[in-house]
């Protein structure tokens, strides 16, 4: 196994259980302490864990998120599928929401030419990039400017979407259980979620398989609010089917 094969792992373990320990994954993968030490700087440095006594825990546990730059380097494969399969639920002309966030930033960078669209959007990097398409109306949400994740937040942005009424939203979530529903780590951003989906006829959320099984800080939605949820091929098929009991159409790109 490679070291980010091995990383991979103990997030996934993290997110999973709660919690890791270092002598328990020695164990596990045949390895020193001080190898998973180093393991668990490298994911700490890169904001999806929090060292404590022992072990680590997720930064979702405590409130905290990684930054856009971290985020965009962990499990790009996936996004780029799962990014790749919502374009399929674009309708072919009309208003959609695309939410902050690195996988819909994706969309963003594979989005149709030719179809006629407005798409209204909390992110700036969302909107640069699509203001280059000729056939592309960009309505860019105002408000404060989160540097962590660079989307406009708080009382401007909902204002601008209190009147906004659009087809289809594709919202990024950073938590989604069957029980919380669909969650993240800060509560200007979680407003925001929570205006996108009630602005849309349609709700389409795109989360990598990591997400699914995690809670974080702050609920903005239910599961049945939303229609699809397009996730990757990670997420195995029996979960798929008590998610869709919930009501979303389950995709595994």
């Amino acid at each position: 196994m490679y070291a980010e094969e091995r990383q991979q792992a103990i997030v996934e373990r993290a997110r999973t259980e709660g919690r890791v320990d270092v002598a328990d994954l020695a164990e596990e993968f045949g390895l020193t302490t001080e190898t998973i030490r180093r393991d668990m700087s490298v994911l700490e440095r890169h904001g999806l864990l929090r060292r404590v006594h022992g072990g680590a825990i997720p930064v979702e546990r405590l409130g905290f998120e990684p930054g856009l730059a971290d985020r965009d380097e962990v499990r790009t494969a996936e996004k780029e599928r799962i990014a790749k399969a919502a374009l399929a639920e674009l309708p072919a002309e009309g208003a959609v929401l695309l939410d902050a966030g690195t996988t819909t930033a994706r969309m963003a960078e594979a989005w149709p030419a030719e179809r006629e669209l407005t798409v209204v959007t909390n992110s700036v990097p969302i909107a640069g990039s699509l203001v280059t398409r000729p056939r592309t109306t960009v309505l860019i949400v105002g408000g404060k400017v989160r540097g962590r994740t660079m989307a406009s937040v708080e009382d401007w942005a909902l204002r601008s979407l209190a009147d906004t009424r659009v087809d289809v939203a594709f919202v990024g979530t950073n938590g989604l259980t069957a029980g919380h529903g669909l969650s993240t780590p800060d509560s200007s951003e979680a407003a925001v979620k929570r205006a996108m989906i009630a602005a849309a006829r349609r709700v389409v959320v795109l989360a990598d398989h990591t997400k699914i099984g995690t809670d974080c800080l702050v609920r903005f939605g239910t599961l049945s609010e939303v229609d699809v949820l397009v996730t990757d091929n990670g997420l195995d098929a029996d979960t798929a089917r008590h998610l869709e009991t919930e009501g979303p159409k389950v995709i595994r790109a």
